[in-house]
């Protein structure tokens, strides 16, 4: 039988299961990583590994629940959010990109990283022709295996957690708790593996934390604003896609450019930020959350 109570205490409880599941299946992981210092693991990565744990207690938390695995935003919804989800991270990386690389904070464009990838792909070509193809390739054909690892933390995060945090809290308060949580997650692997540029911890760790608070304000619009789950699959995969796979590869380092870029640099926390406050902005256009009892309905209107 399904779970059709949504009382308060009932969408805690189901918070609770979700979270307890997930810190559960990370934790061998996140010792895997911090024993070897890498998310490398041979054939299968660790950090693939990890960014399906959240999917799979999701579905676990669903089944202990009662709670219908419908409810996790599997519909498409309208295309113009997809599309949205697409291009957001596009603008607020290209833009900081742009800008170190102009001011000379950061070179364009790395002729080693060109050279192996033409080599790679069998091309005897001029370096921008290559730079283009490369760029065209990685951001559609390579759009499907970033989707494949971003889905497994979307199912979990955006999936089931967000909109049970939605029930019980305004927007505003959503994508903060969101911020926490998706922080505290990536923070041994930030702190104890490879997964960072080399700069200085604290600085790495504050602008990503930064970045994270950021991003959420976006995914929690998308999601509450579409109820697909693929929004936020879209976002994610691009996030990774044009950052880790395309315009930091391309950045050729100064001296200090590791201060500026990819997600542990101070550029792209102030351009997630921007953004985000556009969408703070929007919160009102958000639909109503409702929690459904047996004997009334409670309606909560996450505006705020």
């Amino acid at each position: 039988m399904e779970n059709t109570s949504a009382s308060p205490s009932e969408i805690r409880k189901n918070i609770a299961t979700y979270l307890g599941l997930t810190l559960l299946f990370c934790l061998p992981v996140y010792y895997m990583c911090i024993v070897t210092g890498k998310l490398g693991g041979g054939a299968i990565s660790y950090a693939t590994i990890i960014m399906w744990c959240p999917a799979i207690a999701a579905l676990l938390t669903c089944r202990i629940r009662k709670i219908p695995i419908a409810s996790l935003g599997w519909k498409w919804g309208l295309t113009k959010y997809q599309v949205m989800a697409y291009c957001i991270p596009l603008l607020y990386s290209l833009v900081p990109y742009l800008i170190i690389w102009i001011s000379g904070a950061g070179g364009f464009y790395n002729h080693e990283f060109v050279a192996e990838t033409g080599k790679g792909m069998g091309w005897n070509l001029p370096d921008g022709v290559t730079i283009i193809l490369y760029i065209l390739l990685m951001s559609s054909f390579g759009m499907v295996r970033s989707i494949g690892s971003a889905l497994g933390e979307e199912i979990g995060w955006r999936g089931l957690l967000t909109p049970q945090l939605a029930k019980i809290n305004s927007y505003t308060a959503t994508s903060l708790w969101m911020g926490v949580i998706w922080s505290l997650y990536h923070y041994p692997l930030l702190l104890f593996s490879n997964y960072n540029t080399g700069g200085p911890k604290w600085l790495e760790l504050t602008c990503f934390t930064v970045m994270i608070f950021a991003c959420c304000f976006i995914f929690t619009w998308l999601r509450l604003k579409s109820g697909s789950l693929w929004t936020a699959a879209i976002l994610h995969a691009s996030h990774n896609l044009f950052i880790q796979a395309i315009f930091t590869p391309l950045t050729v380092d100064k001296g200090h450019t590791n201060y500026y870029i990819d997600e542990f640099g101070i550029a792209l926390p102030i351009a997630t930020a921007i953004v985000a406050y556009f969408f703070w902005r929007k919160r009102k256009e958000l639909p109503e959350q409702t929690l459904e009892k047996s004997d009334s309905s409670v309606t909560i209107q996450p505006l705020s």
